[in-house]
């Protein structure tokens, strides 16, 4: 081989080195930061197992927030890439131009949120608030039930005394005696039902005045703009823990392997998962594909329901300004991309 065959060989095999070292390296740096809240729901099994680290190849790294307002501000300023919130907190956060789609529903709420009074407060209904202390976490789907079971009870906000707390704070503020009713879900939920009196769920309010509510996931639209096949694959990892716990819940038992994580991340007692589980609905692709979840544009129940949600918020000081088409906040393809390979 002659010299300037050697070189242009030699040439040639550190390009090809060099480009799969690239891609390798590239491929090492794919990272993503999920912000997470205290819900008990069957993904946490997930988190536990690292099944999403394993499915996609992904640096994954897990940040508890306290409350949905958190989690909005904490995309807002690009500290998370991904979290979990509630509809009222991501309604508030689409309206004030976060730049973020709604692509997962974590759970339809349904009974796993609720208000309730102390037993030794002398509160037997809604109108009996009047005067009251109430710990909520601000911007939350509580907050926004809460405003919306006082409206019906004929009573003003500035005639109840509402504190901004996060759910452990407010577990804090009870046990103390420094308020005399909350409206909160699991696990804070469970522990301040052994002494108070729960006035009104969220699935109640819902029945009685269409407004439902329900946790979802948002992804900053930066990121999904260059993570495309990640967010596929996130989808399917929480569509098959839905999926696990849906078709074999009595496996999933207070020692059980899924209860003990699912208590481990959302820090609820083992022995309370399997009740608290029981308390939510959760949505498979094909139905959250649809109309009735995150398909359908501006027709989508999610869509009208995040602009109705926004409507009251408004109404009540909380923001601003609202939107004239929430759709833009919420993107079905990933789901629908689960939907097909069910």
């Amino acid at each position: 081989m002659n010299k300037p065959r050697r070189v242009w060989l030699k040439q040639t095999i550190m390009l090809v080195l060099t480009a799969v070292m690239g891609t390798t390296a590239y491929a090492q740096n794919k990272e993503v930061v999920i912000g997470y809240q205290d819900m008990v729901v069957p993904w946490r099994y997930a988190q536990e197992t690292r099944l999403l680290e394993e499915r996609t190849g992904y640096k994954v790294t897990y940040r508890q927030i306290g409350s949905g307002a958190d989690v909005v501000r904490a995309l807002a300023s690009g500290a998370i890439d991904i979290g979990e919130a509630g509809s009222s907190p991501f309604a508030a956060g689409l309206s004030q131009g976060v730049p973020i789609e709604l692509f997962w529903v974590l759970d339809n709420i349904n009974q796993a949120e609720a208000l309730v009074a102390r037993k030794e407060a002398g509160i037997a209904s809604v109108a009996d608030l009047k005067g009251k202390k109430i710990a909520l976490p601000f911007a939350s789907t509580t907050h926004f039930h809460l405003l919306v079971a006082l409206e019906n009870a004929g009573i003003q906000p500035n005639e109840v005394q509402i504190l901004n707390l996060r759910p452990p704070e407010v577990l804090a503020a009870w046990q103390r005696g420094d308020i005399d009713a909350t409206f909160i879900w699991n696990p804070v939920l469970q522990q301040v039902k052994e002494n108070g009196k729960v006035l009104l769920t969220s699935g109640e309010i819902a029945k009685a005045t269409g407004k439902a509510t329900f946790d979802a996931i948002a992804v900053r639209k930066d990121f999904a703009k260059d993570n495309d096949d990640f967010l596929t694959a996130f989808v399917k990892v929480l569509a098959d823990s839905d999926k696990d716990y849906v078709g074999n819940t009595a496996r999933w038992t207070a020692d059980s392997a899924q209860a003990k994580a699912v208590a481990k991340w959302s820090g609820a007692e083992a022995g309370n998962v399997p009740d608290s589980l029981a308390l939510y609905s959760f949505v498979a692709p094909a139905e959250q594909a649809g109309k009735q979840w995150l398909g359908g544009g501006k027709d989508s129940v999610v869509v009208q329901s995040l602009a109705a949600t926004s409507e009251f918020l408004k109404k009540q000081g909380t923001i601003g300004s609202t939107l004239q088409d929430y759709s833009a906040g919420v993107n079905p393809r990933w789901v629908e991309r689960a939907a097909q390979g069910q």
